[in-house]
């Protein structure tokens, strides 16, 4: 089997540094590279961007960044619409919008659905990140995303299909909307930052009016008499449970500790969930 390009994207390590979207911008602003892709506009296009995910509430919150970019899907949308094969599948996976077939055909914008392909209308063309292609074909081994990130958010691999979907399960890589069928190559690690929530607590003791951090007790959440996870308390008194699906309905949850103990129950709707100071050994 021929080995084929990947790219495995790490939510939890991206800043929003926007470095890499600096670097596609850098790379296509202005150069024209046959066969692979013509000059990106100055301004509008965004074929490498980041998408910013905001979770919890006062005094919970947490912000999370997701590169998007072209999938290079295998079972690619744009490539049924497109005209006199406008649009191929290179033999490595890599998907290249061809930037002179492709003159006048929108369609091709409009079939992708994560939104990664822009329209030129100076050229009248749809173009995508090539995945560096013209630069992998002349050696490079990564893509200049990958290159001049910072915090290690990208890495390209190349290898069979079967190599990378056991590096998927060990890993536990996702590919975003995959109710689509599309069959990406790009895959996320801890992607569930952008698309799950939490909920989250802090636990102090209370005795004889006194409340202090309560440090080290567990905590157990459960759905439909089933428990679904456990933690304990850090330092501070806090927990935080995460990867819980959104809308998912309602919750069970225990807290244990020397000074007490906790029974309540909450439901769980479109957004993560500060459910306040709960009290052990109140009077």
């Amino acid at each position: 089997m021929a080995k084929k390009w990947n790219m495995i994207v790490d939510v939890a390590r991206c800043d929003n540094c926007r470095v890499c979207f600096i670097a596609v911008k850098d790379e296509h602003n202005g150069n024209d590279f046959p066969g692979y892709a013509a000059a990106q506009p100055a301004q509008g296009h965004k074929w490498l961007d980041i998408q910013r995910k905001e979770r919890g509430t006062y005094p919970m919150v947490d912000a999370h960044f997701m590169p998007t970019m072209c999938n290079h899907c295998d079972d690619a949308p744009c490539m049924k619409v497109a005209r006199d094969g406008a649009v191929r599948k290179r033999d490595d996976g890599i998907v290249i919008i061809d930037p002179v077939k492709s003159k006048g055909q929108k369609q091709i914008v409009d079939a992708c659905p994560y939104g990664t392909i822009s329209w030129n209308e100076e050229q009248q063309i749809p173009q995508h990140w090539i995945f560096d292609a013209h630069l992998l074909d002349t050696g490079w081994t990564k893509t200049r995303a990958e290159q001049c990130c910072p915090t290690d958010v990208y890495r390209s691999v190349k290898v069979e299909d079967e190599e990378m979907q056991r590096i998927a399960a060990e890993e536990g890589l996702e590919v975003h909307r995959p109710e689509l069928g599309t069959r990406p190559r790009v895959y996320y690690k801890n992607l569930h930052l952008i698309t799950h929530c939490f909920v989250g607590g802090t636990v102090v003791t209370d005795i004889a009016g006194i409340e202090e951090c309560a440090a080290g007790v567990e905590v157990v959440l459960s759905k439909d008499g089933r428990e679904i996870s456990r933690t304990s308390t850090d330092t501070f008194g806090e927990f935080k449970i995460d990867k819980l699906v959104p809308n998912s309905g309602d919750y069970h949850l225990e807290v244990s500790g020397a000074a007490g103990r906790f029974s309540g129950d909450f439901e769980l709707g479109a957004d993560s969930r500060y459910l306040g100071v709960i009290k052990l050994g109140a009077a």
